[in-house]
């Protein structure tokens, strides 16, 4: 389970320049439980990405609290990280090792021996269905490719909650759509699942509930259905733009 509340970061210009301050959160608040899948939705540069990096402790808010399965991002730092796993909008692997070189070397990263490690790393290829590239380099990898390493990578030392930041990017129709039923297993296993995008369709699609971020503030939050009738609208699309101030 994820608690935020009141999240703010911002960033300073580059050294040796004229001070330039940006606001890329300013006051960000939602709660998202387990069991199920919470979409951050908002345009680019919105706060999204650097919402879920607060929460995921690599950069620490200015102000404001948050806490995972109830330990705080800035207080207890190794718990959070224990308990969490996190993707990155860039996969970030390491492209001179195989698919299950990379998820081995973050098993051990994350403190598991050598056996604990071979069982699971084997249980995710299977599950991600990487088996024809398990072995494989990952230079010249596709995106659906790196994604799946991406997310075993996150997944490989079980934990309860997962952030997921514009997982689906570059990701063609077929690697979506197997993307979005690992998302819904994990849910369904009792897994609170937290992921930004931009895209509507995939918000709607797999959102229990939503909250719309605009330019560093939560504008509104609730089900899909909640949203609709909050804002009299009959679309994501049309409630998302009423709930962030635009005009139809």
């Amino acid at each position: 389970m994820i608690h935020a509340d009141h999240l703010s970061k911002t960033f300073v210009g580059v050294p040796g320049q004229p001070k330039r301050k940006v606001v890329a959160v300013e006051s960000v608040s939602f709660k998202a439980e387990d069991g199920r899948i919470t979409g951050l939705l908002g345009p680019n540069g919105a706060g999204k990405s650097t919402t879920l990096r607060m929460l995921a402790t690599l950069i620490r808010p200015d102000s404001g609290k948050a806490s995972i399965d109830g330990y705080s991002v800035t207080n207890d730092v190794l718990s959070v990280r224990q308990h969490l796993g996190f993707m990155p909008h860039n996969a970030g692997i390491y492209p001179r090792l195989t698919s299950r070189e990379n998820i081995e070397y973050y098993a051990r990263l994350c403190g598991m021996n050598k056996k604990t490690t071979k069982v699971r790393v084997d249980e995710l290829i299977d599950m991600l269905d990487m088996g024809k590239f398990a072995d494989r380099r990952s230079a010249g990898f596709s995106q659906g490719q790196k994604t799946k390493v991406a997310l075993a990578r996150a997944l490989v030392h079980r934990p309860q909650t997962i952030l997921l930041d514009e997982p689906t990017n570059g990701l063609d129709v077929m690697a979506t759509r197997s993307l979005r039923e690992i998302i819904r297993k994990l849910a369904s296993d009792g897994h609170c699942i937290v992921f930004s995008s931009h895209i509507m369709q995939e918000v709607a699609a797999l959102c229990d509930e939503i909250a719309i971020i605009s330019s560093g503030n939560i504008s509104m939050t609730g089900a899909l259905d909640t949203l609709l009738e909050n804002t009299g609208q009959q679309s994501l699309e049309d409630a998302f733009v009423v709930a962030i101030g635009g005009e139809l």
